[in-house]
């Protein structure tokens, strides 16, 4: 066989549903995301009840957990796997090697994340997805059957680890928390401040200071939340969809969309309702509780929601709204990104300041209107251009090779 060059999707080639699942899936992460990019999060009890909205902000939290909380990072990691899948299909099909092309992929992806880690916000997953991303050319040619039960041991084993770590008093983050109180008491971050820090800064300066200590929070958090496990699990879940090609023979997979629906809302609903309660409680269950909860309900609802958006699409694929929320996935870099740069200049001291001041409800649709935005600005953009800009940097960076970007 004859190899050919290796060059990006192009709009012909791509499938309306992934980007439609991908930008919905933005929408929900941003709606995820800000409550902490507000400081709303890290506020104390006393804080958030004596603002005006805090009747209505409690009913919402409580809402974010049922139906927001992981479900839309879970999709997202999802179409990770399904991207992979795709590559390297792409790549044996034009007979040539995907690998190499698709470890550079994760080397640039990991630098992006590390610099919007360190330059915009703390709450960067783009790192771990490039990490993560490292390990699954091991599985490529593992059988199906083989690659579900990974995934299904995968998305499990925190309730062992967490077991564990309650058993034997483990504490697995302590060189990382060491990290964190270092960089805390050099630039004066304490417990008291912390939550209004980045209102009360003035300087961009203040911001790096934050997010140098914040980066090493946030590896605390990938290591408590035995993130790369639940994230790898939901890559080779994605791997397998991709396999199938579930994505292009909808019509042929009608039945078990409905299938994945119908069980996928029974189980994630009621069990999504106990997360939703025991996270708005205080823990009462503690971490293997918790962690449980979380493993039987976050997946089984996302499920849900996938298969719901594609009978949807299959039902009214000619609506117009598709295409217009499918832009923003086609930039989903870009768009992840942007968020947080919108995150700073709505909350932050050196924007508008907003942060630790607005009530959580305001905070949601803030970050709907951003998504909204995105919307907007991803469809004039794609009108004019081949990629978002992002995307380009990205793509020319791996092919090692300039890309036309007018249209």
């Amino acid at each position: 066989m004859t190899s050919q060059p290796l060059h990006p999707v192009e709009s012909s080639e791509r499938h309306l549903i992934l980007d439609l699942l991908r930008g919905i899936a933005l929408l929900g992460i941003c709606l995820a995301n800000y409550g902490e990019f507000s400081l709303y999060t890290f506020l104390p009890a006393e804080a958030t009840g004596a603002m005006p909205t805090a009747s209505v902000d409690r009913v919402g939290r409580f809402i974010q957990y049922l139906l927001v909380d992981g479900k839309f990072y879970t999709l997202f990691s999802m179409l990770f796997g399904i991207g992979f899948s795709i590559i390297l299909s792409n790549a044996a099909r034009k007979g040539v090697n995907g690998m190499r092309l698709f470890y550079r992929r994760m080397i640039i992806l990991f630098l992006i994340g590390l610099c919007h880690l360190l330059l915009l916000w703390a709450g960067d997953i783009l790192i771990l997805y490039a990490a993560a991303g490292m390990f699954l050319p091991l599985f490529w040619k593992m059988p199906n059957r083989r690659l579900l039960v990974w995934s299904v041991v995968l998305l499990l084993l925190p309730i062992v680890v967490d077991g564990c770590v309650t058993l034997f008093h483990w504490n697995l983050s302590a060189p990382v928390m060491a990290a964190t109180h270092y960089f805390h008491q050099k630039a004066g971050i304490t417990d008291a401040n912390f939550p209004v820090w980045l209102v009360e800064c003035q300087s961009y300066g203040e911001v790096l200071q934050f997010n140098l200590a914040g980066s090493f929070i946030r590896m605390q958090e990938f290591i408590d939340g035995n993130r790369l496990l639940k994230v790898f699990g939901l890559f080779l879940l994605g791997l397998y969809i991709g396999r199938q090609r579930l994505y292009a023979r909808l019509d042929e997979n009608r039945k078990l969309l409905k299938q994945v629906m119908k069980y996928g809302f029974l189980i994630g609903i009621p069990t999504s309702a106990l997360y939703a309660w025991e996270a708005t409680s205080g823990h009462p269950f503690g971490l293997v509780g918790h962690t449980v909860i979380y493993a039987v309900s976050v997946v089984p609802l996302s499920l849900a929601y996938t298969a719901t958006i594609c009978l949807w699409y299959m039902k009214h694929r000619t609506s117009k709204y598709f295409g217009w929320l499918a832009t923003s996935g086609r930039m989903a870099l870009t768009n992840y990104i942007m968020q947080s740069v919108f995150g700073i200049i709505i909350f932050y001291g050196i924007g508008f300041g907003l942060g630790a001041q607005t009530g959580f409800v305001y905070v949601e649709l803030i970050a709907a209107g951003v998504f909204l935005l995105e919307v907007l600005y991803s469809n004039y953009w794609l009108c004019r251009f081949r990629y978002g800009p992002l995307e380009w940097g990205w793509r020319m960076l791996t092919y090692g090779k300039r890309l036309k970007l007018l249209k």
